[in-house]
């Protein structure tokens, strides 16, 4: 029987820290360290420096004249002026104060107003970077200790591209449900991936079938722990037989997301990369499989006929989708007030591998995923949509 009471005193919240924050030097942040991440599109490694926060630092995203992208860290080594004001030549990226000049790998090349440059002293500086690679469209980082760097790993959804297809790069947030930039914990999304259930209430009752129809159907849903992380099967009984639809949370912080369309079959063709910007803040960068270009930016959500960006405060109110379900449980939830029920196990099982991980990094040991092998960088991913054939009867 439940205890019959008001609201007053309730019990101090808490959030569950050791898996939202991700500074340097808390546990979430020291396992997502271990991992790449995308900082930014390809193109946004350029002449012009672009600041990044990522993982609550601020960094400086460029490309020299060689065509060499570096990340360096905003302040400069000298005096602690911001490199998002310097200058980017030839061989790296020049302070706007003293014309301290910093290479892609933050050695110091030029120091203009020491004696013969700093030919004497600058091998002693070095501006704090961070290793990065190109892939898929996308610059990826490793944050983590340099002597347990991972190959950057490709994914089997991104490398077996059919008949007319080719790669696009987005960083918009798709599946973010709303802005680019979500003001709240990234695990709030990141859990949404491991809740089928949220759909057919949220995507289907409230927000009027933004999907299909037949994606408003319950479906039968099972949960397995995989060597990459978690995945889900759901199940919808359709005219055309079973559907199955698989979709699959890799950690660090990646969604395979199969199609909510209901129809077709055929692997996910997406991923998307959930990137912590800091505790409180989130974005998410994309690359996926298309035939046109600008396809990724035509399948965001719609809400009434619109895009979010596009209602009223009264529209947003009234057809929620999943930035107003995650922001409004605000910037960090507070886990200690959840009532965890059954169809919640998906959101369990994901906080089980990453408490496991946390565990795992604590011991010394690499956490999953990660990978030192460069003839083993291809990732096999499960994700997508498939049809089970109703039989007639004889």
């Amino acid at each position: 029987m439940l205890h019959q009471s008001t609201a007053y005193g309730r019990k101090p919240p808490k959030s569950l820290d050791e898996l939202t924050r991700v500074g340097a030097g808390t546990p979430m942040g020291e396992l997502l360290r271990r991992y790449w991440h995308p900082v930014g599109l390809a193109k946004d490694a350029g002449q012009t420096p672009r600041p990044v926060r990522v993982l609550g630092e601020d960094l400086i995203l460029f490309r020299d004249g060689k065509g060499r992208p570096g990340l360096l860290h905003h302040r400069c080594a000298h005096r602690g002026s911001s490199l998002y004001y310097g200058r980017v030549e030839e061989e790296g990226i020049r302070c706007c104060y003293h014309g301290w000049m910093f290479a892609v790998d933050g050695t110091c090349v030029d120091q203009p107003c020491e004696p013969d440059n700093g030919a004497k002293t600058r091998k002693n500086i070095r501006q704090p970077y961070y290793v990065v690679q190109e892939r898929y469209g996308l610059i990826f980082a490793y944050m983590g200790p340099p002597d347990k760097q991972p190959v950057l790993p490709r994914y089997n959804i991104l490398e077996e591209l059919g008949p007319g297809e080719f790669l696009e790069a987005d960083d918009s947030s798709i599946g973010s449900g709303g802005a680019t930039i979500v003001p709240c914990n990234w695990l709030q999304h990141f859990e949404n991936v491991m809740d089928p259930f949220h759909v057919p209430i949220l995507h289907g009752n409230f927000s009027g079938n933004q999907f299909v129809a037949k994606m408003s159907i319950m479906p039968k849903v099972k949960f397995d722990y995989t060597d990459r992380g978690v995945r889900s099967v759901q199940l919808r009984e359709i005219e055309a037989g079973t559907h199955r639809r698989i979709t699959e949370a890799v950690l660090p912080t990646i969604r395979a997301v199969a199609s909510p369309r209901a129809e077709g079959e055929g692997s996910c063709s997406l991923l998307g990369w959930v990137l912590p910007i800091d505790d409180t803040s989130f974005r998410i960068y994309s690359a996926g499989r298309v035939s046109q270009a600008g396809a990724l930016s035509k399948i965001r959500s719609h809400f009434n006929g619109k895009l979010w960006h596009e209602l009223s405060e009264e529209e947003h109110r009234k057809y929620p989708g999943d930035f107003e379900a995650q922001v409004s449980q605000g910037p960090i939830t507070i886990h200690s007030e959840e009532h965890l029920a059954s169809t919640d196990m998906g959101v369990s099982k994901l906080r089980h591998v990453f408490r496991r991980q946390l565990e795992a990094i604590a011991a010394g040991k690499d956490p999953m995923g990660v990978n030192f092998d460069a003839d083993k960088e291809l990732v096999l991913l499960e994700a997508g949509t498939s049809v089970d054939a109703k039989v007639s009867p004889p």
